[in-house]
Parts: C-alpha cells; structure tokens; sequence
C-alpha cells in the first residue's frame, strides 16, 4: 500500500540520496583543492610586501582626498558658501559662476574617493588571501600537511574510480554481489599466500568502516549545515530551521542506511534488504 515502510522509504531515500550525492561531490572537490600542494599558487614574501605597498599608497591617496574636501568645506563654510546663500540677480550670477565649480570639483573628487575605496577592499581581500595562500604553503610542509597532500591524491583518484565503476554498474545494470572489504581482503591473501579468517575478519572491519563512514559523513553534514543556518538564520526563523534540520538528518540516516548496504557481507546485506522491502 501506499503507507507501506517501502513506499515511504523509497520516497524519502530519493531526497536524502539527492542530498548526500551533492554533500559528497562538493567534499570530493572541496578537500583536495583545500589540502593537496598541487593547487597551492606560489606565493612570496615580495608578492605579500607589494601589495601591502599598494594597499598602503591607496589608503595615503583616500586620506589625501578626503582631506582636501575637508578643507574645501571648510573654506566655503568660512566664506558663508554653505549657510549664507546669495539672493538676488547678481546673488545668482555668482553663485553659479564660482561656487558651481567648486561643487563640481568636489563631487568629481568625491567620486574618485569612492573608486579609490573599493579598490582598497578589493587590495586588502586579495592581500588576506595571500597571507592565507602562504600559511597554506607552510602547513603543506609539514609532516600533517604531506599526509593531507597524500590522502587529496588517494582520494582523487579512488573517487574517479567510483565514478567509473559506478557508471558501469547503471548502463549495464550491474549489482555487486560482494562488498568491497572482503573483496579486498580476498585479494591480498591470494596475493600474500598466507592463511587468514576472511569470514570472520570481513565482518568485524566492515562493521567498523560503516560506523566511521556514518560518524564523519554525519558530522560533515552537520559542520555544512551549521554554517550554512548561521548564513541564513534570525531570531524569527530559528524554529523553522531547527525543523528543517531535524527533517534532513532523518532524510540523510534514512540514505545512509540505503548506501551502506553495499559496504556490508551479503547475508546482512539481505537482513536490512528484508527490514527496508525490495528496494
């Protein structure tokens, strides 16, 4: 029926797979280009001191301006420009001979003023990128940043190899039959040659793989999602947000529980197959 655990399931897990695959993609491209050397641009000591120099003779050329607008306003206040404004036909013929100009003056630096402050944002935005850009550099010399480096570049490619393996799987229909643990393990005995408990082995580590993969995608969900709500949310739309969230996570274990079948022995495999329905 329409209330059966299957159908609700199947409609739910549409919305929290379509969640966790775009989760997934953005973490998958997110955390090499973060972490490996590759994409790091070399930035020096010269590179940071120019720009600053830049910044500072920027910010020496606003101050400058601004000044002299300052002194402008002050002198047309001095001389009863602002205040005292001349009536009368000669009153107009002067005003519009004298103080016209100096208002156009003023609005033309004025202008520049304001160009000359954006490119300060922008000089100082780009200077803390740099400065950013450099610690990335130093952190990538260190031995926690090479082992970052390291995983960027096992991840890519393990992740280029899902995208193929799993196009493969959809055009032909294909469903795989043993989970990758024991499948690997199957692989480096027969390799080794030595005598190990592969049963009893797969069960225990793939268990442990599916709480790790649960624990950390669990908790990059929420870390995403928190800054995500903290972009977005107010005092009026608090409630709302906590509902929303609730709603997501119980989307999001709902697919977990979907996706990590594959990750388990086929005999628990079908245990949760039976819980969930045919699907």
């Amino acid at each position: 029926g329409i209330l059966s655990i299957e159908q609700l399931i199947s409609r739910v897990g549409v919305i929290g797979v379509t969640l966790m695959a775009l989760l997934s993609g953005f973490g998958a491209v997110n955390c090499p280009y973060t972490y490996m050397s590759y994409f790091l641009r070399n930035v020096t000591d010269a590179d940071i001191l120019a720009l600053e120099r830049r910044l500072l003779q920027t910010m020496d050329m606003i101050v400058s301006k601004k000044k002299r607008i300052a002194v402008a306003h002050r002198t047309m206040f001095q001389r009863g420009e602002v205040h005292n404004k001349p009536t009368g036909f000669w009153g107009m013929i002067k005003s519009v001979t004298t103080s016209t100009a100096g208002s156009e003056n003023l609005s033309l630096i004025q202008q520049e003023v304001d160009a000359l402050e954006e490119l300060s944002r922008q000089l100082f935005l780009e200077t803390a990128d740099l400065h950013a850009t450099k610690e990335r550099i130093e952190y990538s010399k260190t031995f926690q940043g090479k082992y970052f480096n390291f995983l960027g570049y096992f991840f890519s490619i393990y992740c280029v190899w899902k995208i193929f393996m799993a196009t493969i799987n959809i055009v032909f229909d294909r469903v795989g039959k043993t989970d990758p643990v024991t499948r690997g393990i199957e692989i480096t005995v027969n390799y080794l040659g030595i005598q190990f408990d592969v049963k009893f082995w797969s069960q225990h580590i793939s268990f442990i793989l599916v709480g790790i993969i649960i624990v950390t995608s669990i908790r990059g969900l929420l870390i995403t999602l928190t800054k995500f709500f903290y972009a977005i949310s107010s005092s009026k739309s608090s409630n709302v947000i906590v509902l929303l969230l609730a709603q997501i996570m119980g989307m999001y274990f709902v697919s977990s529980v979907l996706l990590i079948r594959m990750s388990m022995p086929l005999e628990y495999r079908t245990i949760i197959t039976e819980v969930l329905g045919e699907l």
